[in-house]
């Protein structure tokens, strides 16, 4: 590819060195350390307020972008690049949220499509609470997966006597009703930090040896390794600082997507979201960002990428955060889609074996279109 191409990236609006960027708080912890879900009143109007102070200061600091950074914007930023480059045409390679940003361009501008690869790609057409519902139940089956293998392997340090499934239920019981203290100054392990740290480890199996030893730790009272993957999650830096990442891409979700606009349509999902994801599924479903966003959302955009020609679609089995129906139906969506499936767990395909990357590397440098529906062992 390299040899192929000129490589052309950039910082989508509000993002990274883009210039304003979004910035809401300096500390994530008093926002994202809280107790989740909430199981008294106390702990619910404590969620809400603290959401309301983030969106507050969201706008305060950022108010002057927020309108502007929605998926359509960046889309239209993608063809001011193509023209200052003085290219008819492009080809585009993107990743998770990276390939709903792909098709929302191939769909606005298909005329300028030479070839466009979507990775680790969900549906966005699919309503927000459908889609926030699909992610949960791919996150349980994924932890479902964790568990089983854990539970079967007597080597897994969570292993438990082959049951690793009852001991995380009870971890998170006791979690629930005493936090793990960390370092000073710093978060406990709440139920809501113990629930985030396990989605960090379901992006890849590569980091389910860490989560054993952190759940292990954990019942030992030890919660330094669950803090560990809370704050990967949140790209924590050493120095206690953060990237604006999050906050971004809260900032430009809220502005696509928005089904529920006051805290009771949240909170009439929860039991949705439950009967999809049993352990996760109240986590994911007391996320009120969205319903007090500051800003109203932006018109959507309906993602066909009709006359852009042949786009591949590429999907894992063991994606957590784009489950595998939901990337199925974007490539169906589109007007030419090409599916890859990759049987993998972890989130995005490229580079995980050679027959994805042979098959995705043909079509970008030769337009060789790969048989719809290749799986890739």
């Amino acid at each position: 590819l390299l040899e192929a191409f000129d490589v052309v990236a950039w910082d989508p609006r509000g993002t990274g060195l883009s210039t304003p960027a979004i910035d809401c708080i300096d500390d994530y912890d008093p926002y994202f350390g809280l107790d989740s879900p909430p199981e008294t009143e106390e702990e619910r109007i404590g969620l809400i307020d603290a959401t309301s102070d983030f969106n507050a200061r969201c706008s305060e600091r950022s108010g002057e972008i927020l309108p502007w950074v929605s998926t359509r914007a960046s889309a239209q930023d993608m063809d001011s690049l193509r023209r200052a480059l003085g290219e008819d045409r492009i080809t585009y390679f993107g990743f998770s949220y990276g390939s709903e940003l792909g098709g929302t361009w191939a769909t606005m501008f298909p005329g300028t499509v030479r070839a466009a690869v979507l990775d680790g790609a969900s549906d966005p057409n699919e309503p927000p609470v459908q889609q926030a519902l699909n992610q949960a139940a791919g996150f349980e089956r994924t932890l479902d997966g964790f568990l089983a293998a854990c539970s079967a392997d007597a080597t897994c340090e969570f292993h438990n006597g082959g049951s690793a499934e009852g001991a995380f239920d009870r971890l998170f019981v006791a979690i629930d009703e005493r936090p793990l203290a960390t370092s000073p100054g710093r978060t406990e392990v709440t139920q809501g930090v113990a629930y985030t740290a396990v989605a960090q480890a379901m992006y890849s199996d590569y980091l389910w040896p860490e989560l054993e030893r952190a759940l292990a730790a954990a019942q030992r009272g030890d919660g330094s390794g669950l803090l560990k993957l809370y704050d990967e999650y949140y790209q924590r830096k050493p120095d206690g600082t953060y990237g604006n990442e999050l906050e971004a891409f809260l900032a430009i979700s809220c502005l696509d997507n928005r089904d529920a606009t006051t805290v009771e349509e949240v909170e009439a999902e929860v039991d949705r979201f439950v009967e999809a994801a049993p352990r996760f599924g109240a986590n994911f479903a007391y996320g009120y960002a969205c319903a007090l966003w500051p800003v109203p959302a932006a018109d959507a955009v309906t993602v066909t990428a009709k006359g852009a020609g042949p786009i591949v679609v590429v999907g894992t089995t063991g994606d957590a955060a784009t489950p595998l129906e939901s990337t199925k139906r974007l490539a169906a969506s589109l007007d030419d889609g090409r599916l890859i499936v990759v049987e993998a767990n972890q989130h995005t395909g490229y580079g995980v074996n050679q027959c994805v990357v042979d098959a995705v590397d043909r079509y970008l440098t030769a337009l060789q279109i790969p048989e719809d529906g290749l799986v890739c062992s």
